[in-house]
């Protein structure tokens, strides 16, 4: 294999939140007076850790959001979680590839601890993932599309940068593996070929990733 490391993000690319968070997120936004489209959310948000919400939208209004807003949220997102929230077609027979072989991997994402250990329970992926394998943007100062997170995960997994292959779907992300000197594999499911136009290799199948990573 090409890499020592493959570092997955998470929300949509392991798990299928994506549709459901910015659906939740748009609409919450409107409702506190700030109109935000589930197209909105998506261009602006995806990938990317709360503050950037928070900053965004006093950067363009002036006002800030409630001081309860990620509680809220969060709340909601979990609700639908639980009724709503698959893993992503093809996930599992990566994960269960790269443990087969041998290969370290594991998960850094701009949601919160819990966010992340709530998906993976819903969807069976916590088998996959102990806590050494977890990398959230609380464990750093700044989140996507600085490098920090990438850079983190790396050194807690022992691994230089340049030895690792980030897996991921949003903008955001790409612009912070590329700053982190990390190959990063753009996963075209929902942002198109040319928003992930950074990316080392594009892909639109998730079963197709354990062949490239050969």
């Amino acid at each position: 294999m090409h890499y020592d490391l493959v570092i997955f993000d998470n929300d949509g690319v392991l798990v299928d939140s994506e549709p459901i968070s910015n659906r939740l997120l748009a609409g919450y936004l409107t409702e506190l007076g700030h109109p935000t489209s589930y197209k909105d959310s998506l261009h602006d948000y995806m990938g990317s850790a709360m503050h950037r919400v928070h900053d965004l939208v006093e950067e363009r209004t002036g006002q800030r959001l409630p001081v309860d807003f990620d509680d809220v949220f969060h709340a909601r997102v979990f609700a639908a979680f639980e009724r709503e929230l698959k893993p992503i077609a093809g996930a599992v027979e990566v994960l269960e590839r790269l443990a087969a072989d041998g290969v370290p991997y594991c998960v850094a994402s701009s949601g919160s601890h819990e966010r992340i250990r709530v998906g993976h329970r819903t969807t069976g992926l916590d088998r996959w993932f102990d806590d050494e394998r977890i990398f959230s943007s609380q464990d750093v100062g700044r989140g996507k599309p600085a490098p920090d997170l990438f850079l983190h995960a790396a050194e807690r997994m022992g691994v230089a940068p340049e030895r690792c292959v980030v897996v991921e779907d949003s903008p955001l992300g790409v612009q912070a593996a590329v700053a982190a000197g990390m190959d990063v594999y753009g996963f075209a499911s929902m942002a198109s070929a040319e928003k992930l136009a950074g990316a080392t290799r594009l892909f639109v199948d998730m079963g197709e990733l354990t062949e490239l990573l050969r």
